[in-house]
């Protein structure tokens, strides 16, 4: 979840509770949800379907790592099963925007998660999830410990939009969150602040959320009681694989299973940050983990023959320069006349620029009625380094054009030209800034995968005036404080290298609709129903 960077939230949140010292009653969750008898494949008819997310999944890793014998139960599933090593993430290759697109089946103009980092024009401030820790002392901790266990499933999440585990809810099956940051359902869930953080009243006594039945989330609350020893800060608190996986196999063995269980593995993000795409480390530990898993069945021939599962990447990571001169990308300099919004600042009147950086993109919003988006663009279009640079018109036309380049691109839904996925569009300009090809009204996408809905999802995913910025690969993005990934691997652009992940199912001879996330929730469902 490069947090997205994924791990990010779960260490600079880890660090919040730690501090707050708030955990769930877990042990009164496990005793409410015992009630209703557990949903079997004899039951129902239907084999449950468990999902192992695992964060920066990429083909070329995974494939080196099952060469080298280091990845044998993603193999024996893979072998079992079918393979499709390019499929089409969301957009901010961010994980919690991703997330929210799995679980919903929509990209952000509908489920209005823009990015790890972004800027609320209705509060006027800026929305942080977490984001390493040089922006955690900037900011304010309790705001940040709101956005990331509460506002994100219960208020920025579109409510309009149900989540896989609300639709089952609403069907009478259960579903399951493990360790997924992205979790809204329909069962309540209390998380308790000790007193002397409510004597601050910034806080409730007690945060009551919303999710599945069976929900497990690091430190706030473990199914398997004797999971709580994982959660210790040396173990990231509970959100590391080996957590998700116990209790994963706590549901399996306690015939607990329910119709669906989404399991996050969020270690290999962190690996792959530090030591690049090509590092096999993280992959083998969540194989590891994944065994573990497979194992609670009794044997892995067992375990396909009971369940349908599904092992994939969110997104994907592009290596990052080792020179950080060469590598970091600055976007103040290039809007110096304006004055830019301070990050342990609140927004003030005068401030004309807001710039939520989520590594290899960016949101830059003109705050100000004086400032122009088209001036910014033709500012920000000096750095020969950025590779996508798009904004909006007052009549929702998407304008497209790149650093060091004159030329533009111009496009809106519906209209003659159609996609592979059945989108259509009306389109103008130079088409290969976007890399597409059109034979016969028919639209072919090169190295920007879906490049036309993702990027509408995500200029259409909030509110206020902003333009979208990517970075071409190699690298990286940076603003006030942000973290950098220097030598190692980062995300968040269009770009194919960001884009790309595996999916293994095994246990069905169906797939999506499409090979992208945005298609797997449907597909899911499919399963579950019948």
């Amino acid at each position: 979840m490069g947090m997205k960077n994924k791990v990010t939230i779960a260490v600079v949140l880890s660090l919040l509770l730690l501090i707050l010292g708030c955990r769930a009653d877990s042990s009164q969750q496990l005793k409410q949800q015992s009630v209703k008898p557990p949903i079997t494949v004899n039951q129902m008819g239907k084999k449950p379907v468990i999902m192992i997310l695992i964060d920066s999944l990429m083909d070329k890793p995974l494939q080196d790592a099952i060469q080298a014998g280091r990845a044998p139960a993603m193999q024996y599933l893979l072998n079992q099963g079918q393979y499709f090593p390019h499929v089409v993430s969301s957009f901010p290759t961010m994980s919690v925007t991703i997330d929210s697109t799995l679980l919903t089946g929509t990209y952000a103009d509908q489920h209005h998660v823009p990015g790890l980092v972004w800027y609320s024009d209705q509060k006027k401030r800026m929305i942080l999830y977490g984001n390493g820790a040089k922006e955690a002392l900037k900011i304010d901790q309790m705001q940040v410990f709101m956005d990331a266990i509460y506002q994100l499933n219960q208020v920025h999440l579109n409510k309009k939009t149900k989540t896989i585990h609300e639709e089952l809810a609403d069907k009478g099956k259960e579903s399951a969150s493990i360790n997924a940051i992205v979790f809204r359902g329909r069962t309540e869930h209390d998380l308790k602040v000790p007193r002397f953080i409510t004597n601050s009243n910034r806080v409730p006594e007690q945060l009551r959320i919303t999710g599945p039945k069976w929900f497990s989330y690091a430190t706030f609350a473990q199914l398997d009681p004797k999971n709580s020893w994982n959660t210790p800060p040396w173990k990231k608190f509970g959100m590391n694989d080996e957590f998700s996986a116990k209790d994963t196999a706590f549901l399996i063995n306690q015939k607990k299973l329910p119709s669906v269980t989404v399991t996050y593995f969020p270690e290999n993000d962190s690996s792959v940050h530090k030591k690049g795409p090509a590092q096999l480390e993280g992959i083998e530990k969540a194989d590891q983990a994944l065994q573990t898993v497979l194992n609670a069945y009794g044997s892995w021939e067992q375990a396909v023959k009971n369940a349908i599962w599904i092992v994939m990447g969110d997104s994907a990571q592009s290596a990052v320069y080792d020179d950080r001169q060469v590598a970091t990308v600055e976007i103040k300099p290039l809007l110096n006349p304006y004055r830019i919004a301070k990050l342990n600042q609140s927004v003030k009147k005068e401030d004309q620029i807001v710039i939520s950086t989520n590594e290899r993109m960016a949101y830059v919003y003109a705050i100000n009625d004086n400032v122009e988006l088209s001036d910014v663009v033709k500012r920000l279009q000096k750095e020969e380094k950025l590779d996508i640079i798009a904004m909006k018109d007052g009549k929702n036309n998407i304008h497209v054009t790149k650093g060091k380049k004159g030329k533009l691109f111009s496009y809106h839904p519906g209209g003659k030209y159609t996609d592979e996925y059945g989108q259509s569009w009306t389109l103008s300009g130079e088409k290969d800034l976007v890399d597409i090809t059109i034979n016969n009204n028919r639209i072919k996408y090169g190295k920007y995968p879906d490049v036309l809905a993702r990027l509408y999802g995500a200029m259409n995913s909030h509110e206020g005036k902003y333009v979208v910025v990517t970075v071409q690969p190699g690298y990286e993005l940076v603003s006030e404080s942000s973290p950098t990934h220097i030598g190692g691997g980062a995300h968040g652009s269009l770009h194919e290298k960001d884009s790309l992940v595996p999916l293994i199912i095994s246990g069905t001879n169906t797939r999506p609709k499409t090979l992208r996330i945005v298609d797997i929730k449907d597909w899911i469902m499919q399963l579950v129903n019948g």
